[in-house]
């Protein structure tokens, strides 16, 4: 059927235009993709199992993320943005995981055998995902873990009081579900070269972290003792390594104002350090505000706009380091290149910690390239490195946070299994859906929307909380989580369909169902003959598209191409109707004499 120019070019407008097809800022700003809205929305509704089905449609591990994640997408939440005070969407996932995550509702469902192999190197969170998405492809995938435990970073980097190892198992039993083999205590490049891999899978995935220690460059003898790095005493406490358990002393200092920094410090409390101080070249903290409250709350001195200058020593043991007032921290070109004033300062300590970065341990003995920091080379949008069979993804490639890795993660496992099919590793596919974006969202908000106070999760008292590493965080309540639920202000574009139940019928938004009725070049007349003509799409559209106009010029064009009859089989009794009420034949003589 033909369809007329006014047609196509309204359907055309609404296709290109309708913010429905934009998606909502927290979940753009998610590397996974989070429908947040959705989940939060069914807590509201006490859906929680319906509400865990909603998330694990994007991430394996909603319970550690709902514990631990930096949530980008809180930035990015409109209640951040309009009020200052984003939705707590983290906390929220944990409420809805905590309560109704179970193995009975996880997707085992697998693609038919495809009969190929793949390697892949680290069980962190990057090397997890990649994992259950080549399962899920249908090959048969093996992880090699250097560690005797799952989970990466997530286990040897961040303190049980906020991770608890438990959750960690549990959800990565998913991957024994899925079939997939994992062999832990593995060292590729030394109980297996990266070499034999090559030979013996169809494709590898490296995925092995940032796990190297950094000691910047500063002045100390190399035999001083009381001296370490976030990464091997995050790592040693995590695996209970009593020779890093014992180094810790009474009063310490940490060098490095980030997450790991603060993990460092809170750390040391519950190992019995009597005085904790953290110093950040930053005027302010790059942390996590909530990691930098608690921090303060158990009694961490916060040191700003101070840099090391000299660690001070005696009898080979540190006992203090001598600072210098940072003045700037980036130069004009905003390249990190500290600047120092003549103002100093002393603190005394016999724990001194380094938790200023991480480097990347080369697995592969220089067969692939590294850059800075020891990361590896590969091509941004497909992870592919100079090796065809080889894919690069997580910490070792970019990523800083768990989330992050997990969308490198999944982003290789789309390569690898594109190649392992013989297919173009970018033909036809969308790269913005595969990490963070901007939303092209652009609606105002609803009148007689109003700030709404924050809601917090209970925390253990700082008093008692530091005498162990039980998790102190123990997260919302069910009456606390509605009320925060209920401050999500929904801020997909969805109004039409909301409101008019046949559009909801025939698609998720209008733009969705124009431009499939412009590429297809046909349309359901049930679609312009269910609407009733009230309008009340158009008034609630930010748009203002006129749907009725639209629907109205489109029946016309239905029933010109049918001989000047509706195509609706059913419309036959109308034309009767119309029949008998106009014709000559059926009218009939109205008292007074008039016809």
């Amino acid at each position: 059927m033909v369809f007329s120019q006014i047609v196509l070019d309204k359907a055309k407008e609404i296709a290109e235009e309708c913010q429905g097809k934009h998606s909502a800022f927290c979940t753009s700003r998610c590397p996974m993709h989070t429908d947040v809205a959705g989940y939060v929305n069914l807590i509201v509704e006490g859906k929680l199992e319906e509400s865990i089905l909603k998330i694990r449609e994007k991430l394996f591990l909603p319970g550690a993320l709902g514990r631990i994640c930096s949530h980008p997408c809180e930035d990015d939440c409109r209640r951040n943005t309009e009020f200052k005070q984003p939705v707590s969407i983290a906390a929220l996932k944990r409420y809805a995981t905590d309560r109704a995550d179970k193995e009975e509702l996880w997707d085992v469902s697998k693609q038919p055998a495809s009969g190929k192999t793949v390697a892949i190197i680290g069980a962190g969170p990057a090397g997890a995902q990649s994992a259950i998405d080549l399962a899920k492809d249908g090959h048969n995938v093996t992880i090699y873990e250097k560690l005797n435990v799952v989970g990466g970073m997530l286990r040897v980097g961040i303190p049980e009081y906020r991770l608890p190892r438990d959750i960690i198992d549990f959800e990565y039993s998913y991957l024994g579900k899925l079939g997939i083999q994992i062999k832990m205590g593995v060292e590729i490049g030394r109980d297996i070269m990266f070499e034999t891999l090559l030979k013996d899978y169809d494709a590898i995935i490296v995925a092995n972290g940032a796990h190297k220690s950094f000691m910047p460059a500063i002045k100390v003898s190399a035999d001083t003792v009381g001296i370490t790095n976030a990464v091997d005493f995050l790592r040693g406490v995590s695996l209970g390594d009593e020779k890093v358990i014992a180094g810790v002393g009474k009063n310490v200092l940490v060098l490095g104002g980030g997450d790991a920094g603060i993990d460092c410090a809170r750390t040391a409390l519950r190992l019995g350090a009597q005085k904790v101080g953290l110093i950040s070249r930053r005027q302010t903290l790059p942390a996590s505000l909530h990691e930098q409250e608690g921090a303060i709350d158990e009694g961490v001195d916060i040191y700003c706009g101070w840099g090391g200058e000299e660690i001070l020593s005696a009898d080979g043991k540190v006992i203090g380091l001598n600072l210098l007032e940072c003045v700037s921290v980036f130069d004009d070109e905003g390249n990190y290149n500290p600047k120092y004033s003549d103002k100093n300062m002393e603190l005394e300590c016999d724990t001194l910690i380094f938790a200023s970065s991480q480097l990347v341990e080369d697995v592969t003995k220089g067969m692939v390239a590294q850059g800075r920091g020891g990361r590896y080379e590969a091509d941004p949008q497909t992870l592919s490195t100079s090796i065809d069979k080889v894919f690069v993804a997580g910490d070792c490639v970019g990523s800083s946070i768990a989330v992050e890795a997990m969308a490198l993660g999944r982003k290789a496992a789309i390569s690898a299994n594109r190649f392992l099919l013989g297919q173009d590793l970018k033909a036809d596919r969308d790269f913005d859906s595969e990490y963070s974006y901007e939303s092209e969202l652009d609606i105002p908000l609803d009148d007689g929307i109003v700030d709404i106070p924050r809601k917090h999760t209970i925390m253990v008292k700082p008093k008692d909380r530091v005498k162990s590493f039980v998790e102190c965080d123990l997260g919302f309540d069910g009456s606390v989580a509605i009320e925060e639920s209920l401050r999500c202000l929904e801020c997909e574009c969805n109004k039409c369909t909301k409101e008019c139940f046949m559009l909801d019928d025939f698609s998720k938004y209008p733009g969705e169902m124009f431009a499939r009725f412009l590429a297809d070049g046909e349309l359901d007349p049930l679609v312009p003959y269910s609407c009733n003509l009230c309008e009340q799409c158009t008034l609630v559209c930010p748009k203002e598209f006129q749907f009725t106009e639209l629907f109205v010029d489109i029946r016309k064009d239905f029933v010109n191409a049918n001989n000047g009859e509706s195509p609706i089989p059913g419309h036959s009794f109308v034309n009767m109707h119309q029949e008998r009420g106009f014709s000559e034949h059926y009218t009939v003589t109205i008292k007074g004499g008039g016809e």
